[in-house]
């Protein structure tokens, strides 16, 4: 189950994320929000990454204008790791060598097209398990 996310700016390509999904037949679950109506990304990022914190859902994806403010709300939930992702190779190396279990987009700064790339890219990639990127995650979480 991936948890998704997001505020008015992000909307229109959470949509798009979610038929990807669809297409793909993935499961998901959308926490908001539900239409372009101004709102506060924190909110809708943090519920996200509570669901994959406590493990109800096992990664999430969220989205806002610029996908920074909703990535650094997602990080503030323990045991998160979102990586805001701007590229193929971002979205392979974070789940490689960080073991991501978030991805966070910008829908002012990618396309619609290069989003649904990165996305199949992080769902698609697994963690590397080699010992030296599982000691520096280990070093993140403290």
């Amino acid at each position: 189950m991936i948890a998704l996310g997001s505020d008015h700016g992000g909307y229109d390509l959470k949509i798009a994320v979610m038929k990807h999904l669809e297409e793909k037949g993935l499961e998901y679950k959308d926490f908001g929000c539900y239409d372009k109506e101004s709102c506060d990304y924190p909110i809708f990022g943090r519920a996200a990454a509570k669901a994959v914190a406590e493990g109800s859902c096992d990664r999430g994806i969220v989205i806002c204008t610029t996908g920074i403010g909703i990535s650094i709300s997602a990080n503030k939930v323990e045991g998160i790791r979102c990586a805001l992702c701007t590229s193929l190779n971002q979205a392979k190396m974070t789940r490689l060598h960080n073991d991501a279990n978030m991805l966070a987009l910008g829908a002012s700064t990618v396309s619609e097209e290069l989003a649904i790339e990165i996305v199949d890219m992080f769902l698609d990639t697994e963690f590397s398990m080699e010992e030296r990127h599982q000691r520096r995650i280990n070093l993140i979480e403290g």
